[in-house]
């Protein structure tokens, strides 16, 4: 009994935990030399077309722009790289049914305050995954040299403080996955 408990903590803490985290993966180019790029700017045309509102697109601007400031770039207006962004949103239905059935000391019911059991418990829950791509593009070669994507669980657009934080944290581990010689 005390395994079966133990258990499920852990799995109900890994499924916490992985709610919480931002999945991510990049994909580049392998004739690019990362280390020639020093100077960027962001590509309006493509920022323009996200479906997303212009708040949210100045935060994840703002994101991007400290992330790359702090690795050592400047913004300029004669780039090395232009930077675009594209989102993409689901809803999740989740499903978590708890069946049971044996002895239960604290059930009451069935047999007596003490003794066999059966019961059911189902708890759904809604929940919207956004996926956040980040493109780095060669500005003369006008060709995608690296692309970044994170896919996690969005904030809440009640709460403007948690959806701060959720897209800077979507926006910091793509990043960390730039430039690829680092990995």
């Amino acid at each position: 009994m005390k395994y079966v408990k133990l258990l499920s903590v852990v799995v109900v803490l890994f499924l916490v935990s992985s709610c919480a985290s931002v999945r991510v993966s990049s994909d580049y180019d392998r004739e690019v030399d990362f280390n020639q790029y020093k100077t960027f700017a962001f590509y309006k045309k493509g920022i323009d077309k996200v479906d997303i509102s212009d708040l949210d697109k100045r935060r994840i601007l703002r994101a991007v722009e400290a992330d790359l400031i702090a690795k050592g770039f400047t913004k300029s207006e004669n780039p090395d790289l232009l930077v675009n962004i594209f989102t993409k949103s689901r809803e999740k239905i989740n499903v978590y049914n708890n069946n049971y059935n044996g002895w239960y000391p604290w059930y009451y019911g069935g047999f007596g305050p003490y003794g066999f059991g059966m019961g059911a418990y189902n708890n759904v829950t809604r929940s919207t995954e956004g996926t956040l791509f980040i493109d780095l593009i060669d500005a003369n070669k006008k060709e995608l040299a690296w692309q970044g994507m994170g896919t996690g669980a969005l904030a809440s657009s009640n709460n403007i403080s948690k959806k701060e934080a959720r897209i800077k944290e979507f926006v910091t581990e793509i990043m960390a996955k730039y430039p690829p010689m680092a990995e």
